[in-house]
């Protein structure tokens, strides 16, 4: 059996696509970070147990907090933002009725302005999502992995991810991740040497030349510009913070 988890603030313009592509779940927990739109009533509505938890910019503990709710033997984490295919749905159902892995990564292809990405840093994302209850816990405040003891496999179905409706959708969260990764880099004790400064520039290159991002378009060079300047952004804050609490000279 299964249980799906879904984080969520503010999601009631995602909730309702996102719920009703995880029915065929066994079980759907919602873990509210004190929303103030419809977001419970939304997820009660589609069945799902509705659990208040405020992030307070964690997202891994927000996720092992979830892993503690849930109730069964595998759990399947999916964004607001994301769809489950009826490809995916089945896909997954065959897979844990006879596997004998720990955890299974996801593909994850994104929908932006309009198109599908099939290239540049979408074309290589794969992302560990389901996984045996007690295989592991998720580490790293943002950017979160979940770390599972055991084999794993790859699903040969992605995930649907919507994740930004417009440009200024985006540019928000990219002030947002930046700002946490720069203090989780901080945390961590990682400095900002002359080489980190071109690792911008690199990530284009990366991304929209040698993974071939210029064959989705506009909106493939504008999403490489934007990872470009969230790359940027973290070195640039990951500075001010050094700079700001001492340390670097």
């Amino acid at each position: 059996m299964i249980s799906a988890v879904v984080l969520a603030k503010n999601e009631e313009k995602n909730l309702e696509d996102c719920l009703s592509g995880l029915k065929w779940c066994d079980e759907i927990v919602v873990i509210d970070d004190d929303s103030t739109d419809k977001t419970k009533e939304i997820s009660q509505k589609a069945g799902a147990k509705v659990i208040p938890h405020s992030l307070k910019n964690d997202f891994a503990e927000q996720r092992n907090f979830a892993l503690k709710e849930a109730s069964h033997d595998w759990i399947f984490f999916v964004d607001a933002d994301e769809r489950v295919s009826d490809k995916l749905a089945l896909e997954i159902q065959k897979k844990i009725k006879k596997t004998t892995s720990t955890g299974f990564y996801c593909r994850r292809i994104d929908n932006f302005l309009g198109r599908w990405l099939k290239h540049g840093e979408i074309g290589s994302t794969r992302i560990l999502r389901l996984a045996r209850r007690g295989s592991g816990w998720w580490k790293r405040n943002v950017d979160e992995q979940w770390a599972v003891s055991g084999k794993t496999e790859t699903l040969k179905n992605p995930l649907l991810h919507y994740s930004h409706r417009n440009l200024t959708e985006f540019l928000e969260s990219i002030n947002e991740r930046s700002t946490l990764n720069a203090e989780a880099f901080y945390r961590e004790g990682r400095w900002i040497t002359v080489f980190e400064w071109f690792k911008p520039k690199g990530k284009f290159i990366l991304n929209y030349f040698l993974r071939l991002g210029f064959l989705d378009g506009l909106p493939g060079f504008v999403f490489a510009v934007l990872m470009s300047l969230h790359s940027f952004l973290v070195r640039g804050k990951l500075y001010l913070l050094w700079r700001r609490r001492g340390g670097w000279q």
